[in-house]
């Protein structure tokens, strides 16, 4: 099966369908981080050449909610806009199986909402963070539990962060592990897609 990873360098998810036998290929602006099949440049380029299946990580720098102070500012300039303008051409691409994958967004409000969320403890990493994912001809992801077929990870309990917070109890806030990596150059770790999720991508709808 021929697929496409549209805006990833970390080649996670790519080498995941990959060492199932599969033609992958990843694709971004920047260059792969580690060795595989690669196109360096504007996924327009290559949106058409007759993928079976794409999974797709649109950068929700202008539509996760956690960006919400900003939303205005972002508005008015049309950058919020033009991040929409690209996950709906990402949807409409003439691509049988597609996957889009994007925090809790305003995708959701201003496209449609999500087929499915997740959360990667639910199949091996650490993670507590929401994972939204609209699908087209793609079923919802399986979580790896006794009860499935697939018995190679087993679901795992969440690892949070604490910050100092006056709005609990406690003095603290729990957020997601990756809210380690939150600031000025982290962005590229913070990117990085969940190796579990991207086994169970591969191992079910490869």
């Amino acid at each position: 099966m021929r697929v496409l990873i549209a805006c990833e360098f970390s080649g996670i998810v790519r080498d995941a369908f990959t060492k199932r036998g599969h033609d992958a290929t990843s694709c971004d602006i920047l260059d792969t981080e580690k060795p595989g099949k690669h196109y360096k440049g504007d996924i327009m380029d290559i949106l058409n050449d007759k993928w079976d299946l794409m999974i797709a990580h649109p950068p929700c720098t202008h539509l996760s909610v956690a960006g919400a102070p900003s939303f205005a500012a972002k508005i008015a300039d049309g950058r919020q806009q033009a991040a929409l303008e690209f996950v709906k051409k990402l949807m409409d691409a003439p691509i049988p199986r597609i996957c889009i994958e994007n925090p809790i967004s305003i995708i959701s409000t201003k496209i449609r909402k999500p087929d499915q969320i997740v959360r990667p403890y639910y199949f091996g990493d650490k993670s507590p963070k929401k994972i939204c994912l609209w699908l087209k001809g793609l079923p919802q992801l399986t979580y790896f539990t006794e009860e499935t077929l697939f018995g190679t990870r087993t679901k795992v309990e969440p690892e949070y962060v604490l910050y100092k917070s006056k709005k609990t109890k406690s003095g603290y806030s729990k957020y997601p592990i990756e809210w380690k990596l939150y600031g000025k150059g982290h962005g590229k770790e913070r990117s990085a897609f969940f190796p579990a999720v991207a086994a169970a991508m591969a191992e079910q709808w490869g």
